[in-house]
């Protein structure tokens, strides 16, 4: 038995497809089964019920996939202890407005992390670490962002965005009805401008440009309340709360999503920083990619997962 073995084990139990498993893994199809069947002759039972349209774990592959998890995370914590990770030059990180609320205790086991105190746009973030100035950075990109700035992802957030609304009607709303901002300050709104932009032409959500800083905050406010439509509120006010006079209501066909990806250099050599890559992205959630009548920008690079994920 072997160590990667009990990691195909694994693959193929979450994904309980083996062409999927092989695309994850990066390894050919025949391979992955192969290792699979001598996997299960090691240990003597049969992890998998498998035919041409179907994979089941078996009863005992269900008792073991736990135990397998846990092999793995000890070794992959022994590695990380044995290279020396903990006293490697920090890993510097930025973010935007979105981070995991434990990230500091995450990494605390594989790595130094340095959280950069200045907060700012996306595509500031990302150019930030195209010229080293951060290592990682939690923001928002698109395919043609990763491709100018010679940077990869991964998908660590999904957020589900709702629209404002003055009254007290809070059943769910189109997006063709709502009233999307966009903001002149290309210099801090660039990527929220994209994204409203393509949101209304894909759904006929309308554009309204705005000067005043309106896209959040008390202007924002105030926007809803003057044109008296639903308006998608921007993930920078997601958790704010609302006034009492203002509703939120979900958005419906479709409902947009907002992905936080995070973001390297293409080619980081360095293992301090794949493993908090590692880390923070290993149990990353795409189940909301998933889901039907959802929608996501053309050029978003989680579109993947969602393909991935049918």
């Amino acid at each position: 038995m072997e160590l990667r073995q009990l990691r195909y084990f694994v693959a193929v139990a979450e994904e309980l497809n083996f062409a999927r498993a092989a695309e994850r893994l990066r390894i050919a199809g025949p391979s992955l089964s192969q290792q699979i069947k001598a996997l299960e002759r090691d240990l003597k039972v049969q992890l998998f019920d498998r035919d041409r349209r179907s994979v089941a774990l078996t009863p005992a592959g269900a008792a073991l996939v736990a135990d397998a998890r846990a092999l793995i995370e000890q070794a992959d914590a022994l590695r990380r202890r044995a290279t020396g990770l903990a006293v490697s030059d920090p890993v510097r990180i930025g973010w935007v407005n979105w981070c995991p609320t434990d990230w500091v205790e995450r990494a605390a086991g594989v790595a130094q992390l340095r959280v950069d105190t200045w907060v700012m746009p996306s595509h500031t973030q990302a150019a930030r670490v195209a010229d080293g100035a951060l290592d990682l950075a939690i923001c928002w990109v698109q395919n043609d962002d990763l491709a100018a700035l010679s940077l990869q992802a991964r998908l660590i957030g999904v957020e589900r965005l709702h629209a404002l609304s003055s009254g007290a009607d809070a059943s769910p709303i189109a997006a063709k009805s709502l009233v999307v901002l966009a903001d002149d300050d290309t210099a801090t709104w660039s990527s929220w401008n994209r994204y409203a932009e393509q949101f209304a032409a894909d759904t006929g959500a309308r554009v309204m440009r705005t000067d005043d800083g309106g896209v959040t905050g008390p202007t924002f406010f105030e926007h809803v309340r003057r044109l008296g439509r639903p308006v998608l509120v921007n993930p920078r006010g997601h958790q704010d709360p609302e006034p009492r006079d203002l509703v939120r209501r979900p958005v419906v066909h479709p409902t947009p999503l907002w992905t936080w990806s995070l973001v390297w250099r293409a080619g980081e050599d360095r293992s301090a920083v794949w493993a908090v890559i590692d880390e923070f992205t290993r149990d990353s959630a795409t189940s909301s990619l998933d889901e039907p009548d959802t929608w996501l920008p053309a050029e978003d690079p989680h579109r993947g997962d969602r393909q991935r994920g049918q």
